[in-house]
């Protein structure tokens, strides 16, 4: 290939993958992966002089800051590290580092995988907080750190200074928040870094405290009134001073020393509580550093020496399906034992069938398999050349391998799903989805409180909570009598919900909180929604084919059939108790923007429906009005770009009052 070509072509690629992993905090190949294409990028750069320029990936740090949060100036820079990946490299860093000083020491540290951050404080008090953005100017998550046990808000003594600190989350937290996205319908979390992310640069501060964060905490940036000659003494400083620390930091004083602790890391990686994607060397003198100084995006003085995948061949005995919560098939390898990344490992994912066939995966072939994430088991490919004549190709079931219903799969997505209303394996997400807020609004019905029920076998699907046994939930654990009682007389005020709660309730494919809404203000009740037909349903406005087709497959099935029949018996409504009073906005799209005088945005929005007309959340050209209130925000500026009208409260309720003649 011709070098500018792939010099452009990865550069696009590592700006690309800069976006996800950064700002989407979604990333689509490995950090290895990612490693491999920048290292590629700077050989050529490197043999071609002509092609540098200072926009390239290889010449600024690559993560960037969102328009969502204000913007924090980076006082002193928030460097990256130059990344090596054998003894070798190790050792040409340390022949740079030795040319220029007398005498080295190293500080070794493990490379925490989470996301970077700086941590100012005034006299001793928390004060602010920002992401490491570009590494000039970040972003202010101060609400959002302030959730964070690990930070202390006040020092043992009142420094002014800037930490810098690794937001991480652990391991547990991980399998636990990814078990409940799992319930919610909601895409896993693929490693605990993009966790943390995700989590730290949450808009409402309420959700990042329910995730569980920590953080360590690895360089002053800046300080008053205090002065060091290593960095060793800073990390003791800051343990002191009440800051997270790696505590089993190593001061080295050979290159080959540095290499055993990195290796020591490396091979206790999986014992650690917390992610790491290696160790950190650095100088340990303040004024080598400083004598060192830094390149436009790494400093001289450190280098992370980045652990490669660990991938191992094994042989594939079976694949076997795994019902997942939200009903989604999942094929899995069973494997020969393997020894990786420190544990045993018998089993791993193969993601879906078009993963499947896109590698032409077969029972009894070898396999190449590594830990995503760190976490989990993952087939990467077939040793073809080992491949005999016995291995049998795999083909996904017609019908649920644990409750016999179809399965279907979604448009647009590769997943098969089991279709049945009652399926024991989705019990747990299916039932919490049901008394969810904008379902049937069961208070007292979360998570745990489903889980508690379903072990003690009380219920088994969502209209068993209208059969409930006051005495037998009174002696539950963590129930009592005053519990029961309350969530009984809950589960009682559900039965006279609208009709729409329970068509969402029903957690049907594609049909979200405004189709089930469309759909009971025109069918009116459930029994005449049940007759009706794919030609009736498709001419439905915001309908369509594939939420009509949803619809009469769900209702067609023999656990829906069932699940309905238990539901009216107990007395659950199955009537739209919506009045329809006209239909002036018929045809019409209000968007809700800040915040209105006398209305909550509910309030508004159930006013809007029931004058024949619908809510979107984005403004397009197709929006008709914009529903402004203060502290409106972009939807504002891009309705009068686009020359939307922009109405508030008083005009609305001008448009809703009916004039007498």
């Amino acid at each position: 290939m011709d070098y500018k070509k792939e010099i452009v072509e990865l550069r696009e690629q590592l700006n690309y993958h800069n976006q996800k992993y950064y700002l989407d905090d979604a990333p689509e190949i490995t950090d290895f992966e990612y490693d491999m294409l920048m290292r590629r990028l700077r050989e050529l750069e490197a043999q071609h002089s002509d092609m540098l320029s200072s926009d390239s990936p290889t010449q600024k740090v690559g993560g960037s800051k969102s328009e969502a949060f204000s913007p924090v100036t980076h006082e002193v820079p928030m460097e990256s590290l130059q990344d090596v990946f054998s003894y070798e490299e190790l050792q040409a860093f340390d022949d740079r580092v030795r040319l220029a000083t007398e005498y080295t020491e190293y500080v070794v540290e493990k490379k925490i995988d989470g996301l970077s951050v700086a941590l100012f404080y005034e006299k001793g008090e928390f004060i602010k907080g920002a992401t490491r953005g570009d590494g000039l100017v970040g972003e202010d998550v101060t609400a959002n750190l302030n959730t964070i046990k690990d930070i202390p808000k006040k020092l043992k003594d009142p420094i002014t200074m800037v930490v810098r600190g690794e937001v991480y989350m652990p391991k547990a937290e991980l399998l636990r928040i990814n078990a409940e996205r799992e319930i919610e319908d909601k895409p896993p979390f693929a490693n605990t870094r993009n966790a943390a992310a995700g989590s730290l640069r949450q808009l409402d501060p309420k959700i990042t405290k329910t995730r569980g964060l920590s953080i360590f905490c690895f360089n002053i940036q800046k300080i008053e009134n205090q002065i060091f000659s290593t960095h060793s003494e800073t990390l003791d400083f800051l343990m002191k001073q009440g800051f997270p620390v790696d505590r089993y930091y190593k001061i080295t004083e050979s290159i080959s020393q540095t290499y055993d602790k990195i290796q020591s890391i490396g091979d206790a990686r999986e014992d650690y509580p917390f992610d790491i994607d290696g160790a950190v060397v650095k100088v340990n003198s303040l004024s080598d550093r400083k004598m060192l100084g830094s390149t436009s995006k790494f400093p001289r003085w450190a280098v992370a020496f980045k652990f490669p995948p660990e991938i191992k061949e094994t042989k594939l005995l079976d694949i076997v399906i795994n019902v997942g919560r939200t009903g989604v098939l999942t094929p899995n390898a069973v494997l020969w034992p393997v020894k990786l990344s420190g544990t045993t490992v018998s089993k791993a994912t193969l993601h879906n069938y078009d993963n499947i066939l896109a590698k032409d995966i077969r029972i009894g072939d070898t396999v190449r398999v590594r830990k995503a994430g760190e976490i989990i088991p993952e087939v990467i490919e077939v040793v073809k050349e080992l491949r005999t004549t016995d291995a049998k190709a795999f083909t996904m079931p017609e019908s649920c391998p644990v409750c016999g219903a179809p399965v279907e799969k979604d448009a647009g997505e590769a997943a098969l799903r089991c279709t049945g209303a009652e399926c024991p394996a989705q019990q747990l997400r299916n039932i919490v989805h049901f008394a969810s807020r904008d379902a049937m609004d069961i208070e007292g019905l979360g998570i745990a409180v489903v889980e508690l029920l379903l072990n003690e076998g009380l219920i088994k699907t969502a209209a068993d909570l209208y059969y409930l046994d006051a005495q037998k939930l009174e002696i539950l654990p963590r129930m009592g009598k005053k519990s029961a009682s309350n969530l009984l007389e809950n589960i009682e005020k559900s039965k006279q919900n609208d009709l729409y709660r329970l068509l969402f309730g029903f957690g049907i494919r594609n049909i979200g909180q405004k189709a089930a809404k469309i759909l009971a203000r025109r069918y009116q009740s459930l029994e005449r929604l049940q007759d009706a037909t794919l030609d009736e349903l498709v001419n439905i406005r915001d309908i369509g084919e594939i939420t009509g087709m949803s619809l009469l497959n769900w209702l067609n099935t023999e656990q829906s059939r069932h699940l309905i029949t238990r539901l009216k018996d107990a007395g659950v409504s199955m009537e739209s108790k919506e009045e329809v009073k006209d239909n002036r906005f018929s045809n019409l799209t209000f968007v809700l923007t800040g915040a209105l005088p006398n209305l909550t945005r509910d309030e508004a929005t159930a006013i809007i429906e029931s004058f024949g007309g619908k809510t979107s959340s984005s403004v397009s050209k197709k929006t008709s009005y914009v529903l402004a209130g203060d502290d409106a925000g972009s939807k504002l500026t891009k309705a009068t770009g686009l020359g939307i009208p922009v109405i508030n409260e008083e005009e609305f309720r001008k448009m809703i009052i009916q004039e007498d003649r």
